[in-house]
Formats: structure tokens, C-alpha cells, sequence
């Protein structure tokens, strides 16, 4: 028990926040603001930000509309392969783990939504002019940003595998 706390503790924090966090402002949207109505609580922020209830039966932000089973399947993917590749991650490498925990939440709140809504999930953060999306959507791409730049700014730091410590011209005046 002491291992899979070691393994996975971090991972369910941060993906249960998430999971939360995205079924509780769901929930809000639902019974508070009716099916297509905006909501703002200030004229002048509407232009801005403002909370838009749709159904969308696409991919974040609102692309590929209509493919819904698919990526009900794919979620369910992205959380089997994160709950294998997780505990493999070792423990100093905070960002690759908030990231996949960030993702696998985001994840997780979507196919909630999925299964229990014929297919869609429910969006409703509307700013300027992006398309709709909710906090699931926002956990994925944070997730991803944080995935990128945590594996490049670790390719980055290791030495190039091309070097063997010697310059180019090194080998040719040696010649």
C-alpha cells in the first residue's frame, strides 16, 4: 500500500482536484444558466469573459464536432497509458508529473461528462473571442505546455550525444 501511495499519491491529488474542481463548475453552469444563455456579472467584462453554457460533442475547444465516441475511447487511452507510465517517472521530475496529472484530470472530467451526457461535455468559459471551453480542456493544455517545456528544458540541459569531447577541429589538426 505504502509503494502505490508512493507511486500514484501525487498523480490522484492532482487529478482529482482537477476532476472535482470540473464537475463542481459544470454543475454550476447546469443548473444556473440555461442551454445557450451568457452570463457576465459585469456589462463591461462581457466584451472580455463571460460564461456561455453549450454542449459540445467535440474535442477542446469545441473542434471536430460530432466525433464523440472517439474521443470517449481516446480518453480512455490517455488514462490507461498515464496510470502505466506514471509510477516509471522518477520522483525529482515535478513538472513531467504535474503535467500528467494535470492531463490525466483533464481527461477524467471530460469522459465523465461524456458518458453521462449522450456524448457531450458541457462548456462554458467564453473569453474574447476563443472558442467556449471549461476546466477540464484548460487542465489538458496546461498539461501539455508543462509536458513540453519539462522535456525540452530537460533535453536541453543533457550534453549532445553527437560529442565525444573533441571539437571538429580538433580532429582534423590531429590528422
Amino acid at each position: 500500500m505504502n509503494t502505490f501511495i508512493k507511486n500514484y499519491g501525487f498523480l490522484f491529488a492532482v487529478a482529482g482536484t482537477v476532476v472535482v474542481l470540473d464537475q463542481v463548475t459544470k454543475f454550476i453552469v447546469r443548473t444556473n444558466v440555461l442551454l445557450g444563455e451568457m452570463w457576465s456579472p459585469w456589462p463591461w467584462l462581457t466584451p472580455y469573459a463571460r460564461i456561455v453554457h453549450i454542449n459540445n460533442s467535440g474535442a477542446a475547444f469545441g473542434m471536430l464536432q460530432g466525433f464523440a465516441d472517439i474521443f470517449a475511447i481516446l480518453a480512455i487511452v490517455v488514462v490507461v497509458i498515464i496510470l502505466f507510465y506514471f509510477p516509471r517517472i522518477p520522483h525529482d521530475e515535478w513538472a513531467l508529473r504535474l503535467a500528467l496529472g494535470l492531463q490525466l484530470g483533464g481527461a477524467l472530467g471530460n469522459l465523465i461528462d461524456r458518458l453521462r451526457y449522450q456524448g457531450h461535455v458541457t462548456d462554458f468559459i467564453s473569453v474574447g473571442t476563443f472558442p467556449v471551453f471549461n476546466i477540464a480542456d484548460a487542465s489538458i493544455s496546461i498539461g501539455v505546455a508543462i509536458l513540453i517545456l519539462s522535456v525540452w528544458s530537460t533535453e536541453r540541459g543533457k550534453p549532445n550525444s553527437n560529442t565525444t569531447g573533441n571539437s571538429v577541429s580538433e580532429d582534423v589538426a590531429g590528422e
